[in-house]
């Protein structure tokens, strides 16, 4: 059977984080992945974003035993992982000793493709992780985070570009989490791109305001050489556009290798099984949400705030939520909404609503963002709200991760004997509490099952 070149399928990563909150379990993931690897995709997605916070912290798995599992089952297509470069898997920066043990243990532990961007696309948060992965022999694809704004213009995204291109990456994607590029703005861009580099370009949308699809077409016309896709139970709405359709419609423009629909219908059912297995995280989203084009929610970021409200019983203040986040935006600089800093604009949006008052809390997170810890803002920081958070201190002006002292030492002899390898270690390193007590809970296990294979006496002595 052909190689499917021009796909990427985000199935067993983005979709599931999209839509049912990253609750897919391991088991479901290795039920189907053959079969999947089968139809020929050139890469799978399966692993980084929000998979290594929540396998441990919501499903009581081991991350890296997922990775592992995963690419010994994948034949065909390249095991995928998306990294936050300087935040690694999570929402904060670290160290660069911790981003060099995470990107290394990554690689060996069978990760092929390592796509890095950065929430504000400062180069200087990218600069290790691609050094890194670089020395590894990893497929490194730069990533573009994509939004719109005032300052985020054509020649923008090409300068950012070029700067990744300059630190040696293997790919560029152009990283639209929101789902913003239209058609017109997607055929320039890629345009642009194809004219000024070399290196094959990928496109990654969000099928949430309607737009994917359309984006999707003048991409590939336009000569994007990769476009992301997950199958129908996992695509849509907040999701990439599906698979089925977009292959379907490409076939007429373009020969692309024969698959068999049979596999494919075998898959589709099996997946919808799995979805309605965690239909309680279901984002239950049945159409495109207008909304989002003004508000450039990204899908998971979506799917959270659907959550956070209903913890608060606040359902109905969604609108004026959605209506907030833009302002939020614009006050810290217009930053692309991709984790972390969709949290950060998220939450303080939530909190100026319920609030009633804007910025009468302020979160910890939007105090380092308007620091400077996160790195540098598109575009200049409200000097009010600056003044406000700030007082008479002054912002940060160098790599963030500069004003980071080297972590691991520490972490290793806080968790001790907890963590038996380097990638326990990072699970505590990354992860904090959350990481600590799962790394105790497999601990107490281990020891359980222990004492449960010594032979006793009937008065209980182990013999």
């Amino acid at each position: 059977m052909g190689k499917l070149s021009m796909f990427t399928d985000t199935t067993f990563r983005d979709g599931h984080q999209s839509l049912i909150a990253t609750r897919m379990n391991t088991e479901d993931i290795l039920g189907i992945i053959e079969k999947v690897d089968e139809l020929g995709f050139q890469a799978f997605e399966v692993w980084g974003g929000a998979t290594f916070d929540v396998c441990v912290r919501f499903l009581n798995e081991d991350p890296w035993e997922r990775i592992r599992l995963i690419s010994k089952k994948l034949k065909n297509g390249k095991a995928q992982m998306l990294l936050r470069g300087q935040n690694i898997v999570a929402y904060r920066h670290y160290a660069d000793d911790v981003v060099e043990l995470f990107v290394r243990k990554a690689v060996e532990n069978g990760v092929k493709v390592i796509r890095i961007f950065d929430a504000l696309n400062d180069v200087r948060n990218l600069e290790k992780s691609i050094e890194v992965a670089l020395s590894c022999g990893a497929q490194v694809q730069g990533a573009i985070s994509y939004t719109t704004s005032p300052v985020h213009t054509i020649e923008y995204y090409v300068d950012y570009a070029q700067q990744l291109v300059d630190r040696g990456i293997h790919s560029l994607c152009i990283k639209d989490m929101a789902g913003l590029l239209t058609p017109k703005a997607a055929g320039d861009l890629v345009s642009e791109l194809k004219k000024r580099f070399s290196i094959p370009i990928e496109v990654h949308s969000h099928a949430t305001a309607g737009l994917g699809e359309l984006a999707y077409l003048t991409a590939f016309l336009a000569g994007a050489d990769i476009i992301d896709t997950a199958f129908s139970p996992f695509g849509m709405t907040t999701s990439q556009p599906a698979f089925e359709s977009f292959y379907y419609a490409l076939s007429e423009y373009k020969e692309l290798p024969p698959i068999d629909w049979k596999t494919v219908d075998e898959i589709v059912k099996y997946l919808w099984d799995v979805r309605k297995k965690y239909e309680k995280y279901d984002v239950k989203m049945y159409s495109i949400d207008h909304r989002i084009i003004t508000s450039q929610v990204p899908g998971g970021m979506y799917s959270n705030l659907v959550s956070q409200l209903a913890e608060q019983k606040m359902q109905n203040k969604m609108d004026e939520v959605l209506a907030e986040i833009p302002k939020v935006r614009k006050d810290l600089g217009y930053p692309p909404l991709v984790t972390p800093t969709s949290q950060i604009v998220g939450v303080q949006a939530v909190l100026n609503v319920i609030t009633g008052e804007r910025y009468a809390k302020v979160t910890k997170e939007v105090r380092d963002y308007v620091k400077g810890l996160y790195g540098r803002p598109p575009a200049p920081i409200n000097e009010e709200l600056v003044k406000k958070i700030l007082g008479d201190e002054k912002p940060i002006d160098g790599r963030p991760a500069d004003y980071i002292e080297p972590e691991l030492p520490k972490r290793r002899a806080e968790i001790g004997l907890l963590a038996e390898t380097d990638e326990d270690l990072l699970i505590y390193a990354i992860l904090g509490e959350v990481g600590k007590q799962y790394l105790k809970r497999r601990y107490e296990e281990k020891l359980q099952v222990d004492w449960n294979l010594v032979e006793t006496y009937e008065g209980g002595y182990p013999v």
